[in-house]
C-alpha cells in the first residue's frame, strides 16, 4: 500500500455535518451572535488601542502603533479578530440556510479555514505563557488603559481560544497542522529579524543575543518555543477528543442543527437529517 501523502487536500466529503459551524451546546444563532461578539471586541480593542496610542506620545504615539504590526501578540489577536468573524459569518449563513458558506468554498480554502482555526485554539496559549512567564516582570500597570489593553491580548486571547475548543463541535485538528503551526512560526522569527535589521530594534528582548547574554540562549529560547508549540497542540487534540467523546458519545448531544430547506427535492436534505450535506456517514479523520 502506497504512503498516503499527509498534504494533499482529500478527496471526501467536506465536514457533512457542519461542525466549523454548530455547536453541542448552543443552537446556531446563538453560537453566531457569540463569534460575532468576540471579533467585534477582538476589532474595537484593536483599533481603540490604535487611536489611544497616536493621541499620546507617552505611550508612544502612531511610531509605536506602526511597530506594532511587528508583534506575534498583535498579529495572532489580529487573527483572533478575523477568525470570528469569518466563523460568525459561516454560522449565520448556515443557521439561514441550513448549509454554510464554507461548505460553497474550493476545497483549498476550506483547509486553509480548518489550518486557520488550529492557529486560534493553540497560538493564544503561546501568547499568554510567553507573556506572563517570560516578558512580564511586574509590577501590575500604573495606568487602566495599560492594563486593559495587556489583559485584553495576553488573557483574553487564551479565553477566546477555549471558546472555540469547548463549545463549537469541531473535530481534532489534523496532526499534520503541527507542521504548518511551526513553519509559520518559522516565517515570523525571519520577520522578527528583518524587523531588528531594517528597524533597528528586537520586537522581543529574548531574541537578541546581546540582551541576553549569548546566541545559544537565544537558540534555547526559540528551542523552547518550538517545544511548547508542540506540547500546546497535542494537549488541544486531546481536549477536544474528550469534549466530544464526552459530548457525543457520552451525553448523546450530537449537536444543534438548523432545520433544512423545506422546498427541496431531496429527501435526505429535507428531512432534516444531520447529515443533509452528503449521503455517507461523517468521517472521523481527515488530513487536509
Amino acid at each position: 500500500m502506497a504512503p498516503k501523502n499527509l498534504f494533499r487536500f482529500g478527496s471526501d466529503l467536506w465536514d457533512p455535518s457542519s461542525r466549523f459551524a454548530t455547536s453541542w451546546l448552543l443552537n446556531p444563532w446563538l453560537l453566531f451572535a457569540a463569534r460575532a461578539l468576540i471579533s467585534l471586541y477582538a476589532f474595537v480593542t484593536r483599533f481603540f488601542i490604535i487611536g489611544w496610542q497616536c493621541t499620546h506620545d507617552s505611550l508612544g504615539g502612531c511610531k509605536d502603533v506602526e511597530r506594532s504590526f511587528s508583534y506575534f501578540t498583535i498579529l495572532t489577536y489580529w487573527g483572533i479578530a478575523f477568525y470570528f468573524a469569518v466563523a460568525a459569518l459561516h454560522t449565520v449563513t448556515y443557521a439561514i440556510r441550513g448549509r454554510s458558506l464554507l461548505d460553497s468554498l474550493p476545497r483549498p480554502l476550506q483547509a486553509l479555514h480548518s489550518l486557520f482555526y488550529s492557529t486560534i485554539v493553540t497560538y493564544p496559549f503561546l501568547v499568554t505563557i510567553v507573556y506572563w512567564v517570560v516578558l512580564y516582570k511586574g509590577p501590575w500597570f500604573p495606568s487602566q488603559f495599560n492594563a486593559w489593553s495587556n489583559v485584553s491580548q495576553h488573557g483574553l486571547n487564551s479565553l477566546f481560544a477555549l471558546f472555540e475548543i469547548f463549545i463549537p463541535r469541531t473535530n481534532p485538528p489534523p496532526w499534520i497542522h503541527i507542521v504548518w503551526l511551526i513553519f509559520i512560526l518559522a516565517l515570523y522569527l525571519g520577520l522578527a529579524y528583518l524587523t531588528a535589521a531594517t528597524q533597528g530594534f528586537y520586537v522581543y528582548n529574548f531574541l537578541d543575543h546581546n540582551d541576553v547574554g549569548g546566541r545559544g540562549i537565544v537558540a534555547g529560547y526559540i528551542f523552547g518555543i518550538l517545544v511548547a508549540i508542540i506540547i500546546i497542540f497535542c494537549l488541544v487534540w486531546c481536549i477536544i477528543w474528550v469534549r466530544r467523546w464526552l459530548t457525543e458519545t457520552k451525553l448523546g448531544m450530537d449537536g444543534k442543527f438548523a432545520s433544512q430547506p423545506a422546498d427541496t427535492n431531496d429527501v435526505e436534505l429535507a428531512s432534516g437529517n444531520k447529515y443533509a450535506t452528503g449521503n455517507r456517514h461523517e468521517a472521523q479523520e481527515r488530513v487536509y
